[in-house]
Order: structure tokens, then sequence, then C-alpha cells
């Protein structure tokens, strides 16, 4: 039904309908908080969502993956300067200090929840740390979801400018699905920008292993590699690889699209369904602020590098 509705309203997009949708019935039909049904949210949220970029794969070649993410790279480092930069002198301003400044400025610069999860892996910081930096994305990622399209439209902005914006601004990977598929054309730039993003990731938490490994005395320290390279990435790469020698038919190209707006809208629906409004207050005042002020600032960043850029 969501699905539907984007297609009727394609200024909100089916997955934004998916998320709104989802997080009112949770809200409002009681039977749907019980958490017997949470094992379903996440089958949505995560596997589906993963799926859908695989699929979503088929309609790239190899060759516009390289391009795109070439040509995102000026953005792509200017606002993870900006987010890396701006979390170690605004958490000083603001007294978030250690890792939890640390966890929300590479969850805000590169992508969201999966790169916190990647460098707790590394620098073991205290649950509440991971809980609070996990509650801000998770706040911004919402209201990216929701703002951003509209800004879009009311800036004027093409679809290769969006996807840009949306692939260096938000921060999960699911948020800039939803984002970059409610914007007529913008959702194969933007997630191939996101993906490109994504890998920016293995040399910040080498980085932070090495320094964790200093701190502890000890010689070394683990590496997440499965989080650092998510499989997910590793299939898009595959589907476009297959795209590219010939092995997708042409004529499967919209179907193909269709089915990876299907599964996207469906795990919006499903990350909806599991929203709690008491999840949006778990961060507290000042984490959320230092998300909020980063937030904003990647945001203009990522808009002013393109401006000076093109």
């Amino acid at each position: 039904g969501t699905t539907v509705a984007g297609t009727f309203v394609p200024l909100v997009g089916g997955p934004v309908f998916g998320i709104i949708l989802g997080a009112v019935a949770a809200h409002f039909v009681r039977g749907l908080r019980d958490d017997r049904l949470s094992r379903g949210y996440e089958l949505a949220a995560r596997p589906v969502l993963q799926l859908s970029i695989v699929v979503l794969g088929t309609g790239l070649s190899l060759q516009q993956v390289t391009q795109v993410g070439v040509e995102s790279l000026p953005v792509m480092l200017g606002t993870l300067t900006v987010a890396l930069g701006g979390a170690w002198l605004l958490g000083r301003l603001l007294g978030v200090r250690g890792d939890t400044q640390t966890l929300i400025g590479v969850g805000t610069g590169i992508c969201g929840a999966s790169a916190i999860a990647a460098t707790s892996a590394v620098i073991k910081p205290r649950q509440t740390d991971i809980a609070y930096a996990l509650g801000t994305i998770f706040t911004f990622n919402i209201a990216a979801v929701l703002l951003f399209p509209t800004v879009g439209h009311l800036l004027g902005m093409s679809p290769h400018a969006f996807g840009l914006w949306a692939g260096t601004a938000i921060n999960d990977t699911s948020s800039v699905v939803a984002a970059a598929y409610g914007y007529d054309g913008a959702g194969p730039y933007g997630l191939v920008v996101k993906l490109t993003r994504t890998l920016t990731l293995i040399p910040i938490v080498l980085v932070l292993s090495v320094i964790a490994a200093r701190r502890t005395g000890s010689g070394s320290t683990r590496l997440p590699w499965r989080r650092l390279v998510p499989p997910f990435l590793l299939g898009f790469l595959a589907a476009a690889g297959l795209d590219s020698l010939g092995v997708i038919p042409t004529s499967w190209h919209v179907p193909l699209a269709a089915v990876g707006t299907f599964l996207i809208t469906t795990a919006m629906a499903g990350i909806g369904l599991s929203m709690r409004l008491a999840d949006l207050r778990t961060a507290g005042p000042r984490p959320l602020l230092l998300g909020g002020i980063l937030w904003i600032a990647v945001a203009t960043s990522s808009l002013g590098i393109q401006y000076l850029i093109s």
C-alpha cells in the first residue's frame, strides 16, 4: 500500500510513506508493540533492506559505480572532515567528550549505526556511550528522511545534485536509500555515493585501532573486518558486475527497479514499526545537541562544496 501511495504522491515517495505510516501505526495500534513481532520488524529493517541494495545494483554497471564514486570524492571528503573536526571541537565546547564524541563523529560522517558498531568493536566504549550515539544518529536519520526531499524540491535540486547531497549528508544507508528513492531519479546516484562513503570507514577504524592499542598498551587491536566491508556491499558490486557483463537483460531493469523499491519500502515500514518515541529521548540533551549541530554542518557543507565545484 505504501509503495502505491508513493507512486501517487512522488513528492513524498513510497519509502517515506513506509516509515511514517509504520511509526504512526506502532504508536496508536497497541497490538503492534508486542515484542513477539519485533523479529519481523528486524527482518524487514535489515536483511530486506540489504537485499534491496543488491537488487538495485542490477541496474548499474561497474563503470557507472566507479564514475559516481570518483565524482563524489571532493564532497565526500569535505563533509567527512567537517563531521570529524566538528565532533572534536564542538564536543569539547559542549562537554561531550571521550567515546561518545568519537562515536557521534564517525556515525555522522560515515554511515550511522554501522560506523558506530565497527568503531565500538575497536575502542570498546561503555554501553551508555553507544546508546547515546545510536539515539542521536537515529533521531537525525528520521529527520533527514522526512525533510531532505522537501528541501530538495524547494531548492530546485536536480536528481544528480540531490543524490550527491543525500549520499554525503545523511547518516545510515537505510535513510539515504529512503530519501534518495523518494526523490524522482536520485536513487541510484545517492546509493552509489553512500556505499562509496561507507568505504571510508576502513581507514578511520584502522587509525582508531592504532590509537586504542597505544592507549591500552597492547600491541594490536582486533579489527571487525566483517563490519568494515559489509556483505551487502559486496553483493551490490557483484550485481553491478553482472550487469556490466550483459548477464542481466536490459528488459529486466524496470521490473527489478520496481522490486527494489518495494523492498526498500518494506524495510522502511519495518523501521517505522520498530520505532518508539522513548528511543528519541535516549540520547539526552548534550549529545543530541552535538549530533544536531554536526548534522546541519554536514548538510550545509555538502551543498556548499557542490556549489563551489559546479
